[in-house]
């Protein structure tokens, strides 16, 4: 016997295509002016690498509006004694570090010595290490000092940006924070 025929589904009809209303009418757009192309940036290597230069402006150190402005002559003088103040640090930390170094030797050799003996070799060890911490900081305010002269930021507080007394400067010429401005860091 042979299998009666499968009945096919009859296809489905596909709706007609929706008549498209006609497009209204629009104002026409504002033309805007075409973007500006950008250069691709060009990759720089280490050797190629040039320092920016910026524009030299040579700034006058700031002083209150009471006080008369820094001189040239007295700018000289501050930069005088803070490189007198540099080559004194430097030589302070080198004697300070030879010191340190004649302790940390003589410590090694401490078997028959007294416990009390060793306890004030450290002590002084230490003693040393922080007088040449505190050499290092003072040189670093120093440094600082200089390149603000060089910058012409000298004299302007770095917290606030008023002016630093001139008697300040004058008397801790490292100074970079106006009276004000220190007094809140130190109570903080």
């Amino acid at each position: 016997k042979v299998a009666p025929a499968k009945k096919v589904a009859p296809a489905k009809k596909v709706a007609p295509a929706k008549k498209v209303a006609p497009a209204k009418k629009v104002a026409p757009a504002k033309k805007v002016a075409p973007a500006k192309k950008v250069a691709p940036a060009k990759k720089v290597t280490g050797d190629q690498k040039q320092p920016v230069k910026k524009p030299v402006i040579k700034k006058v150190p700031v002083v209150r509006e009471d006080k008369t402005p820094w001189t040239a002559a007295q700018l000289r003088d501050v930069r005088a004694e803070l490189d007198l103040e540099v080559i004194r640090l430097e030589e302070e930390i080198v004697s300070t570090e030879e010191g340190l170094v004649a302790l940390i030797q003589d410590s090694g050799d401490g078997a028959g010595d007294d416990q009390a003996d060793a306890g004030s070799k450290t002590f002084e060890r230490e003693h040393e290490m922080s007088l040449a911490n505190n050499a290092r900081d003072m040189l670093l305010q120093v440094h600082h000092a200089l390149a603000r002269i060089d910058d012409g930021t000298y004299g302007a507080c770095e917290s606030c940006g008023k002016p630093i007394g001139k008697y300040r400067l004058q008397a801790f010429p490292r100074a970079t924070l106006c009276l004000v401005c220190k007094q809140a860091e130190e109570r903080y």
